[in-house]
């Protein structure tokens, strides 16, 4: 298998499988001489940890990062750092009665057909398990931000809309992300989406989400105009996400209703400051960074792994159906807010330094 590897200045692999012993990455490109800990790592690595809620799978694991190299004495050294995190809650026998199915919906049928062998375990590298690796590449990214960017540069993000469930974005609070097992930004709607996920879990169903992300404190001139926009690559990191189908970049596809007036974000200049007006952009003109808030939202599909039956075929083409038992989360799209933020950051690093590289400091 090709293509493990993101990025271009900043890069980093993933290697491993959902129920193989350990799952890792090698992020390559570090700057030298910053600041990094096991403990930093963890933060974010504790955020899209599974097992933390009963609206997510009960797989139970740590995710502990182990540093291997490329950090001494508390600070990079600009070579390789190696992380293991290691698999400790295995069941590979709730998948034994349908290692002969392909699961509509995943990536089943298509990874057998190309390479023709499947790892039935939970999905083996076509799992969502290995998104831990990207948290910790994504970690190590953004404490990186903040050491070049300074106190002003901030990612956050939130589910906004739980399947049929939308939440009002003018009561976004960022303290409240913190304290709700859904990400949600709107204590009003907490209740509400309990209610909701809870009745989608009972009846052997899932649901989707969609995820907003908030980028502050990006400086003007990061991305190219032409083959690596920085809103090309921010599309195509969020595309990389298991189950993500739809990515939009401030307004998205929404502005396809709005009028030349409503899109265009006008410019002034207030008290020496260059401001603008909207951000139907989300921060990015012609590919390169405006200097506003980076604003990104991409949509997750239902949890194809469901309990009720459904058609399918097994590996020698015959019709059958399949119900899906084991660990699932209801709503995959709750635990995809660390692996946005996390793969935003990347790919803000990355540009930061090819901007750095050809236009200096």
């Amino acid at each position: 298998m090709s293509f493990n590897t993101f990025g271009k200045i900043f890069r980093f692999t993933t290697w491993g499988e959902s129920h193989g012993p350990a799952i890792g990455c090698v992020i390559d490109g570090v700057p030298p001489n910053i600041s990094i800990n096991e403990r930093e790592i963890q933060l974010d690595m504790d955020r899209r940890r599974p097992g933390q809620s009963k609206f997510t799978t009960q797989r139970k694991e740590a995710d502990k990062v182990i540093i291997l190299s490329g950090v001494f004495e508390g600070k990079t050294t600009g070579t390789p750092i190696s992380i293991l995190i290691n698999n400790e809650d295995k069941r590979s026998r709730d998948y034994e009665s349908i290692k002969e199915k392909f699961r509509p919906g995943h990536a089943d049928y298509t990874y057998f057909k190309k390479y023709g062998i499947r790892d039935y375990r939970g999905g083996g590298r076509q799992s969502a398990r290995e998104t831990a690796s990207r948290v910790a590449a994504g970690a190590v990214a953004k404490i990186i931000l903040k050491d070049l960017l300074g106190k002003k540069f901030k990612i956050i993000g939130a589910v906004t809309q739980l399947g049929l469930m939308s939440c009002d974005l003018g009561n976004w609070d960022d303290k409240e992300i913190r304290k709700n097992p859904f990400f949600c930004p709107d204590k009003k709607s907490v209740k509400l989406w309990e209610k909701y996920l809870n009745s989608v879990r009972k009846s052997g169903s899932s649901c989707g989400a969609i995820i907003e992300l908030r980028a502050s404190g990006i400086p003007v001139g990061l991305g190219a105009p032409i083959y690596s926009k920085l809103d090309t690559d921010i599309a195509a990191a969020m595309m990389s996400i298991n189950a993500v189908k739809g990515v939009n970049i401030g307004a998205g596809m929404s502005a396809a209703f709005l009028s030349g007036e409503e899109n265009s974000d006008e410019i002034r200049k207030t008290s020496g400051k260059t401001k603008f007006k909207t951000n139907n952009a989300g921060g990015i003109l012609g590919g390169i960074s405006s200097g506003q808030d980076i604003n990104v939202s991409f949509s997750v599909k239902p949890t194809s792994s469901i309990l009720n039956k459904r058609e399918t075929i097994d590996k020698k083409g015959a019709n059958t159906t399949i119900s899906v038992r084991g660990r699932h989360d209801p709503c995959v799209g709750i635990r995809a807010v660390p692996i946005g933020e996390a793969m935003l950051s990347c790919v803000l690093l990355d540009h930061f330094l090819m901007h750095r590289a050809q236009c200096g400091n």
